[in-house]
C-alpha cells in the first residue's frame, strides 16, 4: 500500500473510485526529504496527513511509531479526526500497489475526484485505469420470464440499468459488494448469456456478441 510517486490528485482518485470507507494508502510527499502523507478515504472525500520519517521512528501529529505496521495498528483502533466537522476515520482497508484489471480496460479514461477537471496528464504513468463501462444488454425480468433490453452503467462499485439510453432515473442500482459470483451462463436458450449472482437473486443478462459478454464479465469480475 505504498505509492512511491502517486500525485495528490491521483491518491484521491483511486481512494474516491476504487476504494471504501477506511481505504488508505502512503505516498511519498513532494514537500521535503522524508516526509510522506498518508491519504485516508472518508465517507465522499479523501484526507491526507503528514508521515515524517527521522531516520529511526515515523512521526505522526504528535505520536512516533518505531516501524509503519505499528502505526497502522494503532489507526485501526483509534480514530483519525479527519475534517472541521470531526469526521472519524479508521484505518481499515489498504489499497494494494498494484491492482490487476483485465488489460482490455487500459485505455479507458481516469476518473479523478469528485470532477475536478483534472486530466489523466495529473496522474503518474503507472497508476491503474479505473475501469467503468455502459451499453445495451439484455435482461431478463425477475417475475415474468421476458426479456428486455437495457441500458446498463457500471460507475465504482454500481452496477445500474436503465429503460433506455435516455432515461434520467435508473430501474435499479445493483451493489456489487453483495454480489458473489459473474460467469457465463448456458441454461437459457439465447447465446452470449452470463449471470450475476446476489443472496437473494441471479440476474440473467445477454449480449449482442461473446466478445461483448466477456468485456463485461472480465471489468465486473475485477470489481468484484
Amino acid at each position: 500500500w505504498y505509492h512511491d510517486s502517486l500525485t495528490r490528485h491521483a491518491a484521491e482518485a483511486l481512494l474516491l473510485s476504487n476504494g471504501q470507507d477506511g481505504s488508505y494508502l502512503l505516498r511519498k510527499s513532494n514537500e521535503k526529504e522524508g516526509l510522506y502523507s498518508l491519504s485516508v478515504r472518508g465517507k465522499d472525500s479523501v484526507k491526507h496527513f503528514h508521515v515524517e520519517h527521522t531516520g529511526t521512528t515515523f512521526k505522526f501529529g504528535f505520536n512516533e511509531f518505531s516501524n509503519l505496521k505499528e502505526l497502522v495498528m494503532h489507526f485501526a483502533n483509534q480514530p483519525l479526526i479527519g475534517s472541521e466537522t470531526g469526521t472519524l476515520i479508521v484505518l481499515k482497508h489498504p489499497y494494494p500497489r498494484r491492482v490487476e484489471e483485465p488489460s482490455i480496460y487500459e485505455s479507458v479514461r481516469v476518473h479523478t475526484a469528485m470532477q475536478t477537471g483534472k486530466t489523466e496528464e495529473d496522474l503518474v504513468p503507472n497508476a491503474p485505469s479505473l475501469g467503468t463501462k455502459e451499453g445495451y444488454l439484455i435482461k431478463q425480468g425477475k417475475i415474468v420470464k421476458n426479456w428486455k433490453t437495457r441500458w446498463f452503467t457500471l460507475h465504482r462499485n454500481e452496477l445500474k440499468y436503465f429503460k433506455d439510453q435516455t432515461a434520467t432515473e435508473p430501474i435499479r442500482a445493483l451493489d456489487l459488494t453483495e454480489c458473489s459470483a459473474v460467469q457465463f451462463d448456458y441454461s437459457q436458450e439465447r447465446v452470449n448469456c452470463f449471470c450475476l449472482v446476489f443472496p437473494l437473486r441471479t440476474y440473467y443478462l445477454c449480449a449482442k456478441t461473446g466478445i461483448e459478454a466477456d468485456e463485461w464479465i472480465k471489468i465486473l469480475r475485477w470489481k468484484l
